[in-house]
């Protein structure tokens, strides 16, 4: 995690502290999107976090990258981020993820696994860890500013959770490798910490391995003590769905329409700002 974005996780969760009800209605808005369909609340979030940053956040500004230059891009990012203070420029890789499996880094080069197969099933020697972390194929574990969005659909509430790779590269006691089984197609490396506490996972991702069976994963109940939630814990949403029908009549309405409808959003947005004197 660079300073820049570490400066900017502190600014924000003291934003969130001082004005709550700000994300609040943003996350409600983010997560009312599933139910136009299970997977539109993830690329819609990229897109309104980078807003909440532009409109709340004043010694920040945040370009959403769009998914044709996300793709050429050789690292994982989905909002790009400047200090209006240094003009240090950082970039952020948005997961809006269920309360569970979340992963970290899609491990594109496939390195970690394999790198991991060099060494002994079982991993305790504290040096040996420290020169698998210092290695090229573990550069990026600590070095992607991911920033996920955490939700639990059936009690309807949500968390911005940040992992600590710091923490997480400090405590890891023992690395595992564990087979397949138990519904893992491809075994993985457990990373745990000295009380065997499970800290987070590499997972295969060979040729046959999909984007859910490959990378750097970790689990946010089971690791827990490894996240600082920038929500100050666990918030309350609801749904919109006045957003909604607001999404389905636009789709059929043209951009007169539409400018019309944005003065308005501009507007509440203004009212918003000076309620709570941002």
């Amino acid at each position: 995690m660079s300073d820049s974005y570490k400066n900017f996780i502190k600014r924000l969760k003291l934003l969130i502290k001082k004005h709550p009800s700000l994300i609040t209605t943003t996350l409600s808005n983010i997560f009312t999107m599933r139910l136009i369909g299970n997977k539109t609340h993830g690329d819609l979030a990229e897109i309104a976090i980078s807003e909440f940053v532009n409109q709340y956040m004043y010694d920040f500004r945040a370009t959403h990258v769009g998914k044709d230059l996300f793709r050429a891009k050789s690292k994982e990012e989905d909002i790009r981020v400047t200090s209006e203070i240094d003009e240090q420029e950082f970039q952020v890789s948005l997961k809006a993820y269920g309360d569970g499996p979340l992963q970290l880094s899609t491990d594109k080069t496939f390195s970690m696994f394999p790198r991991l197969e060099r060494e002994n099933r079982i991993v305790t020697d504290k040096k040996t860890i420290d020169i698998i972390f210092s290695g090229p194929e573990f550069s990026e574990f600590e070095e992607i500013n991911v920033l996920p969005l955490i939700y639990n659909e059936k009690t309807q509430q949500c968390n911005i959770m940040v992992f600590d790779y710091e923490k997480a590269k400090r405590e890891v006691a023992s690395i595992v490798r564990v087979d397949a089984g138990r519904g893992r197609k491809h075994p993985i490396y457990k990373f745990s910490n000295k009380s065997e506490e499970y800290i987070c996972e590499v997972r295969y991702g060979g040729s046959s391995a999909n984007a859910l069976q490959r990378g750097l994963w970790t689990h946010t109940r089971n690791g827990m003590k490894y996240f600082e939630s920038v929500t100050n814990g666990w918030i309350d949403y609801s749904h919109n769905q006045v957003l909604v029908k607001l999404f389905s009549h636009a789709l059929v309405s043209s951009d007169t329409g539409h400018s019309e409808a944005l003065k308005r959003v501009q507007e509440d947005i203004e009212k918003i700002r000076k309620k709570e004197s941002i």
